[in-house]
């Protein structure tokens, strides 16, 4: 049985950044779960499946065996045994994957891999749903957040990194906005699990979060 770490919160709560660097002081895999949409992508190409043929999606994603392995320090995805990592980024792949993750079957057949994989290695997963839905049994339970001021400052900081003209106060607006939405959808909304720990990093360095982290899933281990 493999030791698993959820990490939940709002956008821009840097959920995979810590969840990546825990992983690495861990030694865990993290469950990108992204890279597992996108490599059900590159199933439904080799096989010649219409993407925009819902019901074809549905039938055919049943046929794909998706996991997740780490081969010198680096992050391999295998699809049916063969390693299709090199594919994953490529726009093909990631418009095929944006059609099609939002087919129920497709959904239904990543969770159950999710699990598995869960079940077999120790693993953090991260989301909006982890803890709540995916899985719900999970060791450690971290809800992970940081105030909405807090979190378009770091985007408008990235943006601005980049060369990017942004308005703070827009992009403020768009996180409370999408939390919003995120909270209140009818299909697994954001909401911290009962039994996670509440992890605001608002005042706190990368650093100090992941410490914080780490100091928790070694006192359940």
């Amino acid at each position: 049985m493999g030791f698993n770490i959820a990490v939940d919160g709002p956008a821009g709560a840097g959920k995979s950044t810590i969840a990546k660097l825990v992983a690495k002081k861990m030694n865990l895999i993290y469950v990108d779960t992204g890279a597992m949409y996108r490599a059900m992508a590159v199933y439904f190409i080799k096989q010649g499946v219409d993407i925009d043929d819902v019901e074809a999606v549905a039938e055919a994603c049943t046929g794909a065996d998706i996991t997740i392995k780490y081969e010198n320090g680096m992050q391999m995805v295998y699809l049916n045994d063969e390693n299709v990592t090199a594919y994953l980024r490529t726009e093909e792949v990631g418009n095929a994957a944006s059609v099609t993750s939002g087919v129920a079957q497709v959904r239904a057949r990543l969770l159950e891999l999710q699990r598995t994989l869960a079940k077999t290695s120790d693993c953090i997963m991260d989301g909006r749903d982890i803890g709540t839905c995916i899985l719900p049994n999970a060791d450690v339970k971290i809800y992970l957040t940081a105030s909405s001021a807090v979190r378009a400052k770091r985007r408008f900081d990235e943006l601005v990194a980049k060369g990017e003209e942004c308005d703070l106060a827009t992009i403020q607006a768009d996180i409370e906005e999408r939390d919003y939405r995120d909270m209140n959808r009818e299909v697994a909304p954001l909401k911290q699990a009962e039994d996670a720990i509440l992890v605001d990093s608002s005042y706190m360095t990368i650093e100090e979060v992941v410490k914080r982290i780490v100091e928790i899933a070694e006192e359940r281990k």
